[in-house]
């Protein structure tokens, strides 16, 4: 079985969550948060933007000369990008093995993250049932 890369990169990450975590930025503002202590080009993060801009993640407007950066899709949506690619790529159809591997990792939570699973699990009942029973 051929497994993908990564759904993202570490420098594609970092550059994600500068983005989520303020405003919207050109490339010189990203290679001055990011790319100044990595040591790397500020050819390298406009790539890097680039890429995340294919990938629809990004969305950018042009300001001048240059291309402002602003998320395209929050965090949460992006992590259940990440999770159905997993499951498509390596569960194949085997709802068993993925539920396994899903309450392992419950199994290690605390209980605030076990009660929030709950009443995760509750209210999609409720909302498929229309009353909870």
């Amino acid at each position: 079985m051929m497994i993908k890369r990564p759904f993202l990169g570490e420098l594609e990450r970092q550059v994600m969550d500068l983005l989520w975590s303020g405003t919207p930025l050109n490339t010189k503002r990203v290679h001055a948060a990011i790319g100044e202590r990595r040591g790397i080009s500020p050819n390298t993060v406009q790539s890097t933007l680039e890429r995340l801009f294919r990938k629809e993640f990004l969305a950018r407007e042009k300001i001048g000369h240059a291309y402002v950066y602003r998320p395209r899709v929050g965090r949460g949506d992006l992590i259940g990008r990440v999770i159905g690619e997993v499951v498509e790529t390596l569960g194949a159809g085997e709802s068993e093995a993925v539920l396994a591997a899903f309450t392992d990792l419950a199994e290690r939570a605390d209980d605030e993250t076990l009660n929030r699973l709950e009443t995760i699990i509750r209210a999609r009942r409720t909302s498929q049932t229309g009353d909870g029973e």
